[in-house]
């Protein structure tokens, strides 16, 4: 395990909209180098970056058309080197987005393997033996009467991202791979070397998307799959052996097992998002911020949700909703590796769709106080809004997540000098669009409580990754949420009533709050949407 993720808190950068250095509209590698004193100056020491390689950009970058060579609206490969050596300069460590399930249609590995001439790259995707044959009964999408070759290829997402060939668990049928035969080891092989040629020019580690989609035909516990990245790990082990691997699995329970340092809780029943931050009657949802797209309001839509977001004030939310689940996960694994906390990502709606900045502070106190590395998206900071957009690269309703990071009240809200129409993506067009600039000068901002609860974290070793979690009080419906951190004691009130808890500790003063309280006789006593470390 690499010591430096214990202090690790991340910041993840969407390069296309975080700081266009050069007026062209895109953000780019100089523009994040730019910005580096200001990510450190908040508390945080590691970034992600999403993938900024050669693409066509059909899925915002996550169409790998060449491994090695960045995308050039960035920069250059020698202008991402400068950036790891900036960051390094400053304490920070630099994770890259690793896309290792598939890669674009127009990647040369892919042209190759479409020949009806037999060559090194034919076994490189997983291609069956005709030309209207699918992929049996796995329900896995596929494409076919695009290619010379009399057979059709799998998709891992996209039409324009076909599966890379790890294999089948299970290879039943002639035109299928055994995931340890010689096919599947060219994969992990070349997989192998793309990651050793970033590691050898600065990169400390990756982020690796959709980890858990590599061997098809896979068992419920990714048995193939967890071998592959088993490997790899060994391998990073051995020649970089403080490299992080971080995976978008969420299941921690597997991929930790499987080789990983830490994974997200995601996009599943008991996740920040199903049950702190958007929680809906009759839906899995919980913690945060309430749905744009099923509120109910649309008169075609038949749903009707009630946001029960934990963290939104009186919204009856209910801390055992994502506590149950989670504590059996912390249990399983904290011995393995690292749950990672999130506000949001790319992928996801944006906390601040339905909570407000009071509420976010709350939210993100309990992030940062938790056991695990957690995970910051760009603009966050700053209650950065959910804006309705029009697809782009493939974004559809994520592309409202992804709007330029909001620094000043100067044009185009400080993103980039180009002309307003070849901005990437539009900025908040709202006057009261919050902003890096104002928000630095109030000590009563968000940004400034996420700079004071990082820096409480960052000095404090019981309130950084390691697993010392121990719940004082936690009953279901019922407020306030206490838990411990090694000495320190946290307690969480998001209602407007003050509540009260008995908990078995000696009195306490307060180290750090939002709002106030007491831990004095037994009990503790918070007031109305308050946040305290005792």
């Amino acid at each position: 395990m690499p010591n430096w993720l214990n202090d690790a808190v991340f910041y993840e950068i969407y390069p296309q909209s975080f700081c266009d250095s050069n007026a062209d509209g895109i953000g780019d590698f100089q523009g994040i180098i730019s910005r580096l004193d200001y990510i450190r100056d908040l508390g945080f020491n590691a970034l992600w970056i999403n993938p900024c390689f050669d693409s066509p950009f059909r899925d915002a970058g996550y169409d790998v058309r060449d491994y090695k060579k960045t995308a050039a609206r960035y920069g250059t490969n020698e202008d991402l080197v400068r950036l790891f050596e900036e960051a390094h300069s400053r304490g920070i460590h630099v994770l890259l987005d690793l896309v290792p399930g598939h890669t674009s249609e127009e990647h040369e590995w892919f042209r190759k393997s479409c020949s009806l001439e037999k060559n090194e790259f034919s076994d490189r995707y997983i291609w069956t033996d005709f030309c209207f044959r699918g992929a049996g009964n796995f329900g896995y999408p596929y494409i076919g009467g695009e290619a010379e070759r009399p057979g059709t290829y799998l998709l891992n997402f996209f039409k324009c991202q076909p599966a890379l060939n790890y294999g089948w668990l299970d290879a039943d049928e002639s035109w299928k791979c055994a995931s340890d035969g010689d096919a599947a080891r060219s994969t992990v092989e070349a997989v192998k070397d793309v990651m050793r040629f970033w590691m050898d020019r600065g990169c400390d580690g990756f982020r690796v998307d959709m980890a858990a989609s590599l061997v098809k035909g896979d068992d419920e516990k990714k048995t193939g799959t967890s071998r592959i990245w088993k490997e790899i790990r060994a391998m990073l082990d051995r020649d970089y052996p403080e490299c992080a691997l971080v995976s978008e699995w969420s299941h921690p329970e597997l991929s930790l097992k499987a080789g990983f340092h830490a994974d997200f809780l995601l996009n599943e029943a008991d996740s920040p998002y199903s049950t702190l931050v958007r929680d809906y009657q009759n839906h899995a949802g919980s913690l945060v911020y309430s749905d744009p797209f099923f509120t109910g309001e649309d008169p075609d839509c038949d749903m009707k949700y009630e946001d029960h977001s934990f963290f939104r004030m009186d919204a009856g939310g209910d801390i055992t909703r994502f506590m149950d689940g989670y504590l059996k996960l912390y249990e399983e694994t904290k011995d393995l590796g690292y749950i990672s906390l999130i506000t949001c990502n790319h992928d996801t709606v944006r906390p601040s769709f339905g909570l407000t900045p009071e509420e976010l502070k709350l939210f993100y106190a309990f992030l940062f106080t938790m056991p695990g590395v957690p995970f910051l998206y760009y603009g966050d900071e700053i209650g950065q809004r959910y804006l309705s957009l029009r697809t782009l690269e493939g974004g559809y309703f994520r592309t409202g997540s992804r709007s330029p990071m909001q620094w000043s009240r100067d044009k185009n809200l400080g993103f980039s000098d180009a002309d307003e129409k070849d901005l990437y993506l539009p900025v908040d067009p709202a006057g009261d669009a919050p902003v890096v600039s104002e928000m630095l000068e109030d000590p009563s901002s968000l940004l400034h409580m996420v700079r004071s609860i990082l820096s409480l974290r960052h000095k404090d070793p019981d309130l950084q990754a390691v697993p010392n979690l121990k719940i004082l009080y936690m009953e279901k419906g019922s407020l306030p949420f206490v838990y411990q951190r090694g000495e320190r004691i946290c307690a969480v009130n998001p209602s407007s009533e003050c509540v009260s808890a008995a908990v078995d500790v000696p009195d306490r003063q307060a180290l750090w709050q939002i709002g106030s309280g007491t831990l004095a006789g037994g009990m503790v006593t918070l007031q109305p949407q308050s946040f305290i470390v005792f």
